[in-house]
């Protein structure tokens, strides 16, 4: 059972491993950090804010982070470091290596309950680019994986840089498609007129494949095989 595995394995590692691995003290505020960072997957990675809601210093924030990464528990995605003449936002972005994990500690243990979640997005997002984290680390790829936002909230959920071209994805929950989620690979494609680019992709739940105002639009199932043999 799902549940009860992810409830043996956080009670297994926090009180072992995350003991071994550091001088966490206490282990119930550390258990409620990581439900902390759960709620925060996908999204900016804003240290002060973590503490606050806490009430703990931000170096203990930064420890406890570093504790988890440490652990393979969670990664930070950079921000694109080339300014297309824009400014560009410059903090990383979070994300879990198991989205089973983050879905158990946020609560989200039924299908239906993630359906009506408002994490539902930031999850399933969670999960592409980890699949694709994977795969570039089983073919021993060295692909720069980055997000691109900009300071009014522009933002591209992955481009992939191999050899100097960059592709642009996108991700959408929702099982309907709408051509307004197309807005951010135009808006993307505009401000890197100068780079070189390969072709843009929007997955999403929606069923099929079809190339739409020049973006690739695919389900997410079928998108994985397209996208690995487009880079590999």
């Amino acid at each position: 059972d799902a549940v009860d595995w992810h409830a043996s394995y956080l009670a297994t590692y926090v009180e072992r491993d995350v003991r071994q691995l550091s001088r966490v003290a206490d282990l119930m505020q550390f258990q409620r950090f990581m439900r902390l960072m759960a709620a925060r997957c996908g999204q900016l990675l804003n240290l002060n804010a973590v503490g606050n809601d806490l009430g703990i210093a931000q170096t203990t924030v930064r420890d406890w982070l570093a504790v988890l990464e440490a652990s393979y528990v969670v990664f930070r995605l950079a921000p694109y470091h080339t300014n297309f003449g824009k400014r560009l936002v410059k903090t990383p972005k979070l994300y879990f290596h198991d989205v089973g994990l983050a879905a158990h500690l946020l609560g989200l243990t039924q299908p239906q309950a993630m359906n009506s979640s408002p994490m539902r997005g930031a999850l399933f997002e969670n999960l592409l680019i980890t699949e694709y984290l994977k795969h570039c680390r089983n073919l021993g790829l060295n692909h720069g994986l980055y997000f691109w936002r900009d300071n009014i909230g522009n933002e591209v959920d992955l481009l992939i840089e191999r050899g100097g071209t960059l592709w642009p994805i996108e991700f959408k929950s929702g099982a309907t498609f709408h051509r307004e989620w197309l807005g951010p690979l135009h808006t993307w494609a505009r401000h890197a007129a100068g780079a070189r680019r390969g072709e843009a992709m929007l997955i999403s739940a929606a069923p099929g494949s079809q190339w739409v105002d020049g973006v690739m639009a695919a389900n997410w199932r079928e998108a994985a095989g397209m996208l690995a043999a487009t880079l590999s």
